[in-house]
């Protein structure tokens, strides 16, 4: 007997100005294309009142027709995306900090993360082994003695050789310049510490322990021109006393960061994302 294919999955997401029967019109559209709805969710930004959605859906419906057929029925400052149902290509940063690039890695071997990694991409070779232990290829690309800008070019022209959907920044400890980040908007994810910008510097768990604080977290968020200021995707807190010495604060922000990063991951992956004026509407 013949094995039948399972219908090809999609997933639909629009941003545009709210008005009454959009859903309709939309779902509408799928029904006529010959779809199956999955799954649906909207929200209505109040003050501006902008309305976003999240449909996936199966169904053979020819996306590009489907793109052609919304700008019909969205006014022109609508963002539409369709996007397929499929495993990822991801590209890791990373310097010296080995927590956040392990636990990606482990969770990728164990399926936990649906994603290939072309490569791992440092400044420096102290992660190399560990890479290496999970049979991924490993790429240096030293800053040293160079500028930024030379150290980015260096960095870009390996990446026009590669394929690959997102890169995320595995405490990748340098400062990328306005011109890297704009050839891959909302293609770059980071995580740091979220005591910022209360305790900036080289040594915040030093002043979060000379400052007493009671809760310690993470902060993921896609990277634009402004330094740690872009659009949030995911963030998370835990208590902490008078008992927490600074290397333990260390121990357990590192624990945090590891988990935030990987649920940011998964949003971007599963296209939950949509941005709006510097914040992130994510549908769970």
């Amino acid at each position: 007997m013949e094995k039948k294919e399972s219908p090809v999955r999609q997933i639909l997401l629009i941003r545009c100005p709210d008005r009454a029967g959009l859903i309709h019109e939309i779902t509408g559209l799928l029904l006529k294309g010959g779809c199956n709805i999955l799954s649906n969710h909207e929200f209505v930004e109040p003050i501006d009142s902008i309305f976003f959605m999240r449909t996936e859906f199966s169904g053979g419906v020819n996306s590009e027709e489907l793109q052609h057929q919304l700008t019909q029925i969205l006014s022109r400052d609508s963002e539409i995306r369709i996007q397929s149902v499929r495993r990822q290509r991801v590209i890791l940063f990373a310097t010296k900090e080995s927590h956040c690039l392990g636990d990606i890695l482990l969770r990728q071997r164990a399926g936990e993360l649906n994603i290939d990694i072309p490569c791992v991409l440092s400044n420096h070779n102290a992660l190399q082994s560990l890479v290496e232990d999970f049979h991924l290829p490993f790429h240096l690309i030293s800053h040293e003695g160079l500028t930024r800008e030379q150290h980015e070019t260096q960095i870009l022209s390996f990446l026009k050789r590669m394929d690959f959907d997102l890169i995320i920044l595995a405490k990748y400890m340098r400062i990328l310049s306005n011109e890297f980040v704009s050839g891959f908007p909302e293609r770059i994810v980071n995580i740091h510490h979220s005591f910022l910008p209360a305790f900036i510097g080289a040594n915040p768990y030093m002043q979060a322990y000379e400052r007493g604080v009671k809760l310690i977290g993470a902060t993921a968020h896609f990277v634009t021109s402004s330094l740690d200021e872009g659009p949030i995707l995911a963030q998370d807190v835990i208590p902490v006393d008078h008992s927490f010495t600074k290397d333990k604060l260390v121990l357990n922000g590192r624990d945090i960061e590891k988990v935030v990063l990987a649920r940011a991951m998964r949003f971007v992956l599963e296209h939950r994302v949509l941005v709006w004026k510097n914040r992130t509407v994510i549908f769970r």
